[in-house]
């Protein structure tokens, strides 16, 4: 199972005033990760993959530590956990090398924008997912299974 890595920079102003990165900015975090994911890893040049549009369905965060400002971005690992056939649901980790700060996971629904409606999970889509699916997952929980 492949993970994807992005380096997620800290800005001064998603502190809060306990001096650590606040509990709202995480799903931010979360966003860049998903759509260096999704949209810039996505299959081949000119591909219609994920370009359609998607809405995310529901978020589950696990806070396990503050994460306070510094210079050096944080890694935020992801993979996937299940596909449907018209959802897959991503797992995350947000962390260093020696410590985990957030564990989360979010349900994704492919969306077509022109029709205003949930769409299925093509079989471009499912073949790139495929790569990043983590076989020792618990499908029903997605990321948060210690």
């Amino acid at each position: 199972m492949a993970r994807h890595i992005y380096q997620c920079p800290l800005r001064w102003s998603d502190m809060d005033a306990f001096g650590h990165v606040n509990n709202a900015v995480f799903v931010r975090y979360l966003e860049e990760a998903r759509i260096d994911f999704m949209f810039r890893l996505a299959p081949g040049d000119g591909s219609p993959s994920f370009s359609g549009g998607s809405v995310v369905a529901r978020h589950e965060i696990d806070y396990v530590r503050p994460l306070v400002h510094r210079h050096e971005p944080v890694t935020i690992e992801s993979w996937v956990t299940k596909i449907g056939a018209a959802s897959l649901t991503i797992a995350y980790e947000i962390k260093d090398a020696d410590q985990v700060y957030v564990r989360a996971s979010t349900v994704v629904v492919p969306f077509d924008l022109e029709a205003q409606r949930p769409r299925r999970i093509s079989a471009e889509e499912r073949s790139f997912l495929q790569e990043y699916v983590d076989d020792g997952s618990d499908s029903g929980s997605g990321a948060l299974a210690a």
